[in-house]
């Protein structure tokens, strides 16, 4: 029987707390400007950009390949700099049949570090860790912060 799961991946970036958060939180819908190629599109298909319960449609490159995510924004907690995204479809649910990413920025020195939970339960026991999807999200990350820093 499959089980729930946890991957976690940090980085340490030189863009400052409160600005990487910010883009996130309240100017997510350039990330695909910021990303360096790694981000296509983003659409907003629910709701609106900022509020818990919006619902958003990404188009992006991994591993050369393009795929496309639906997700949720379940959860906000500005005072900890988190939030929580639920997937419910997309490429990723052929091989995981739930995925939650959170992600979690703290102060460190003049920058920061960027904290990334993936939870998720795999379709069967055969489906390999999803490092693909990790190694993603430290690139995006690197690239946001790269961006950041040159604006």
């Amino acid at each position: 029987m499959a089980q729930l799961k946890k991957m976690d991946c940090q980085i340490v970036i030189k863009t400052p707390a409160d600005k990487f958060y910010n883009t996130f939180r309240t100017k997510s819908h350039l990330i695909p400007k910021m990303s360096n190629g790694l981000m296509i599109d983003g659409k907003l298909l629910q709701g609106d950009w900022n509020t818990v319960g919006c619902v958003r449609l990404w188009s992006y490159v991994s591993e050369g390949k393009s795929e496309m995510v639906k997700e949720i924004l379940e959860n906000v907690d500005d005072a900890n700099k988190t939030m929580a995204f639920k997937v419910v479809e997309g490429q990723i649910l052929n091989y995981y049949k739930s995925w939650r990413s959170i992600f979690n920025i703290t102060p460190m020195g003049e920058g920061s570090l960027v904290k990334w939970t993936m939870e998720f339960e795999k379709q069967n026991e055969n489906i390999p860790d999803p490092d693909k999807y990790i190694s993603y999200m430290m690139c995006l990350t690197k690239n946001i912060d790269a961006y950041l820093l040159n604006a």
